[in-house]
């Protein structure tokens, strides 16, 4: 079934899309809605999903329910009731703010956890019905020009020609090198593990139905329950001197975790305890400074391609779908390809710098110890609960639609 859901194009574009992850698929799908032909260019062999859990937040919820997500998302993943900061050692609630029925009334939208191989079939299954989208796999981008009659590309063995290019390649885009140069991104000095824990074999109501994050110095570790709430996907951040190689299947040690948070909470201990090394794994956190321009003329960024984010606000996934649907929109009156590109820049660029900005301070602010550790505890405890209204609150389905001259 299509399901209509940005504002629709009286002047359709083909339009190249590089990166078949949650970023390049939720931008093929709103610009084929918006009435586009769209081919996704992904170098594997096939979409797949890397990493465990993800956070989908009420203003990246909005856009996946418009493109007719929703049943899949109330049966494949999991509302938690509220968000929890808790002292490493005693687990002591430091601050909490309601989600579940609560966030859905006050922001329009649930707040979901997912496995990111669920999203992602759930994506993949979309694109592929939607007749106005190609996905070619296998189709690494080598090269590509471009001039006032399009963008030239070879993928792969083939070559192709589209009215724009959008890069959605992540921290390492091929794209972004060939606009800006290749620069290596920043080791922000974390290392983060992660595994999936089965909820059978906890005892039961361990795990409250929360995103809960223990706060500790140098460290901190976040659980919260996905796949219905049959597992805990647990994601650990350390402080490491050393440089990590960035991967998301570097296979880890749990000698070495249970080291590294050796003295927490009893909670934390059980988690651990009931993971198999098999699925445990470890990757270097790495980012890079906000751009001051994502793209030049036909041709521009989207996701982690242009502002990688930390995962300290749980907002990476949430900043590339917001990406995809003001980028339809910015195209919805056949506006002029350079100038739409321009708009959806200056559109998105403060936002996703501000989350940047916030979740490396938030790299900072969880990992305090002391009289700082004190204080920060404090100033959560007296934090309004609705501290997260003007990033929740924000609608991508509607930013970009005021005219574009053409």
């Amino acid at each position: 079934m299509i399901h209509p859901v940005l504002a629709t194009t009286d002047s359709p574009r083909n339009i190249g899309v590089v990166g078949g992850g949650i970023g390049g698929l939720t931008a093929a799908l709103c610009l084929a809605r918006a009435g586009h032909n769209v081919q996704v260019f992904e170098q594997t062999d096939e979409s797949v999903a890397t990493g465990a859990g993800i956070q989908v937040s009420p203003n990246a919820a909005r856009v996946l329910h418009h493109l007719g997500l929703q049943d899949a998302l109330m049966t494949k993943g999991f509302l938690p009731k509220a968000t929890q900061m808790r002292s490493w050692r005693s687990g002591r609630v430091i601050s909490e703010t309601t989600l579940g029925d609560v966030a859905l009334e006050r922001y329009g939208a649930p707040y979901y956890h997912i496995h990111r191989a669920d999203l992602m079939d759930m994506l993949v299954s979309a694109v592929s019905a939607e007749p106005t989208i190609r996905l070619n796999v296998s189709s690494r981008i080598t090269n590509f020009s471009q001039d006032a009659t399009g963008v030239r590309l070879v993928a792969g063995e083939h070559k192709h020609q589209v009215d724009l290019l959008i890069g959605a390649d992540g921290i390492h885009s091929s794209v972004r090198a060939c606009l800006w140069g290749d620069q290596q991104a920043d080791f922000t000095g974390n290392v983060a593990w992660r595994m999936l824990v089965p909820v059978n074999r906890l005892p039961e109501g361990l795990i409250a139905p929360n995103a809960t994050v223990w706060w500790g110095p140098g460290k901190h570790f976040v659980h919260y329950l996905v796949k219905g709430g049959d597992y805990v996907n647990c994601v650990c951040v350390v402080e490491k001197a050393e440089w990590q190689a960035e991967s998301w299947v570097a296979a880890g040690s749990m000698s070495e975790l249970q080291a590294d948070f050796a003295g927490w909470h009893d909670t934390i201990q059980q988690l651990l305890d009931q993971t198999d090394d098999g699925t445990l794994f470890k990757w270097g956190l790495f980012d890079r400074a906000p751009m001051r321009t994502w793209g030049i003329d036909r041709v521009s960024l989207l996701g982690d391609a242009c502002h990688p984010t930390l995962p300290f606000m749980a907002q990476g996934a949430a900043m590339a779908i917001e990406d995809a649907a003001v980028l339809a929109n910015c195209f919805s009156n056949g506006a002029d390809v350079v100038a739409a590109l321009r708009r959806y820049e200056d559109l998105r660029k403060a936002r996703t710098a501000g989350v940047q900005r916030g979740s490396r301070r938030n790299a900072t602010v969880f990992h305090l110890s002391g009289l700082k550790a004190w204080l920060r505890d404090r100033a959560a405890s007296k934090a309004g609960k609705h501290s997260m209204d003007r990033l929740y609150r924000y609608d991508p389905l509607t930013v970009g639609l005021d005219a574009v001259s053409k």
